[in-house]
């Protein structure tokens, strides 16, 4: 992968960071690394890298942070890796703008899965273009959906619910983020919203509406749309 822009891994721990720096290599990719949330932020302006792996616990500002701060003028994906595992702190980091959240310990494989679904994400064109899974095609400039060729009606709600989802193929939208963009400010908190409306579009694209494959909930963090070529886990 000679050529490509770099992965940023950022990590005070100096074991931490030698073993994911040599996993990555030997994946094929080339790795810059940080110690700081400053630095961290330094590098992804001057190295301009493909994603971020990005630990918490960062001796001068929260990971948290440092993901605020880059989403301020940068889109590349972020995966946060850290041992703490609390709903609360998931859903900082994602409302923070990060992409993936992946819990100490896990496996290199699980890892290097997430960091290509990143990858393959950020070089999709979504944003005025197609989005498939199964057997349903959402075109996002025309504001139609087809399922197995035939179209399905939605209501303005139901299509800017899925179309946000869709623009974000893989990834943890939280209910925060959804109410947001969906309703509005003046409606965060209104969560039964989403669960209507996603119990709506279940019904109209999925083949089980009661066992979804392809709109999941994520428990008490949010929902994503995972294609067919997308991990589920």
């Amino acid at each position: 992968m000679s050529g490509q822009r770099p992965v940023l891994v950022v990590d005070d721990e100096p074991l931490i960071l030698r073993g994911l720096t040599a996993s990555l290599t030997a994946a094929g990719y080339t790795v810059v690394t940080a110690v700081t949330g400053g630095g961290a932020l330094e590098a992804a302006a001057l190295r301009q890298p493909a994603a971020v792996v990005l630990d918490l616990r960062l001796p001068d500002m929260d990971g948290v942070e440092v993901c605020r701060r880059l989403r301020e003028w940068s889109e590349v994906p972020v995966i946060v890796v850290s041992a703490i595992a609390s709903e609360a702190q998931k859903i900082a980091a994602l409302d923070a703008g990060a992409d993936d959240y992946v819990t100490k310990p896990y496996s290199v494989g699980e890892l290097l899965a997430r960091l290509r679904a990143a990858l393959r994400r950020a070089s999709e064109t979504t944003a005025g273009g197609e989005v498939r899974f199964g057997d349903v095609v959402v075109d996002l400039a025309l504001g139609h959906v087809h399922r197995d060729g035939a179209l399905v009606h939605l209501t303005p709600l139901e299509f800017d619910l899925l179309a946000a989802l869709a623009r974000h193929p893989g990834k943890v939208l939280t209910h925060s983020i959804l109410l947001r963009t969906v309703w509005g400010l003046a409606y965060q908190g209104e969560t039964h919203y989403l669960r209507v409306y996603m119990a709506r579009l279940r019904r109209k694209l999925e083949p089980d509406p009661s066992r979804p494959r392809h709109l999941l909930t994520q428990s008490g963090v949010g929902y994503r749309l995972v294609p067919d070529d997308t991990p589920a886990g």
